[in-house]
């Protein structure tokens, strides 16, 4: 897949502390044996380090503490080559992920937004031919601000899941979940364009609730599903603003979510994804 577009990510900026174990615990369980690391994530610093590896011109809005975790997160955004001046400092905290894969690549994730919730548009600008890509990991009424300020193609990952405004539905030219988030949202079946994720399934466009185009999965082996969401959002809102098909965009995305599932990193470097996107090009 190769591309030549602009985009603009709107989102959170954490780092992630992983514990990996043999399992997840249950409730009041303790579970023994992990392996801790910390690394760059944030749903919308995932999807602009993926997006910027996969060639788009990348800005990042966001915001950072003044804390070493900020310094860190900036220096991995613009190593993969993201613009970072449009993140502010805030007095809180960096976010902070909390979270625990097993073996076969399941999670459980506990956000504390810190700076997140300091994200704001101020003094921002964004061109007719910029595409923007945004989450729900920031506040509400700053997504309702970029349906209203935005001129150009607006993608909305509503992920974590939670009822979209009805002027968000129908300003956002694609809207993505997973199947279980697109349940819980029965108004997206209003959307212009959703697109929904089916894990080992496969993914598919929906137009008003009409299936219109729906790709197999690649077959991977999970390390991590931490990240493999974000990437396949930054995939498939490239693959369309660049001018590729529904079901070629799809297949594309659906490459690059599987590749990124096969590391433990939630901003997995370009290599991972070359090979599987080959099979799309």
């Amino acid at each position: 897949m190769t591309t030549d577009c602009s985009l603009t990510v709107v989102g959170s900026i954490n780092a992630d502390i992983t514990a990996t174990t043999s399992r997840l615990p249950a409730a009041g369980e303790t579970v023994g044996g992990g392996r801790l690391s910390r690394s760059p994530g944030g749903k919308g610093a995932n999807q602009a380090a993926a997006a910027a590896r996969l060639g788009a011109r990348t800005r990042m809005i966001g915001a950072v503490g003044r804390d070493s975790d900020g310094r860190a997160m900036l220096e991995a955004l613009r190593a993969a080559g993201v613009r970072t001046d449009d993140i502010a400092e805030a007095t809180a905290e960096t976010g902070t992920a909390l979270i625990m894969v097993d073996a076969a690549g399941e999670n459980q994730i506990a956000v504390c937004e810190g700076a997140n919730a300091s994200v704001s548009l101020a003094g921002i600008e964004f061109g007719a031919d910029e595409a923007v890509l945004t989450q729900l990991e920031i506040p509400l009424d700053l997504i309702v601000e970029l349906a209203q300020r935005v001129p150009g193609f607006l993608a909305v990952n509503a992920a974590p899941a939670r009822p979209l405004p009805a002027e968000v539905v129908d300003r956002a030219d694609l809207i993505i979940v997973n199947e279980t988030e697109y349940c819980r949202l029965p108004q997206l079946q209003t959307g212009q364009l959703v697109a929904v994720t089916y894990g080992a399934k496969g993914s598919a466009l929906l137009q008003k609730g009409e299936q219109i185009a729906f790709a197999e999965a690649v077959e991977s082996t999970p390390v991590s599903a931490v990240g493999a969401g974000d990437a396949y959002c930054a995939a498939l809102t490239i693959g369309l603003i660049s001018g590729l098909a529904p079901e070629r965009a799809l297949r594309a995305a659906n490459a690059v979510g599987a590749a990124a599932v096969e590391v433990a990193s939630a901003q997995p470097e370009l290599d991972v994804f070359e090979t599987y996107l080959s099979a799309v090009d």
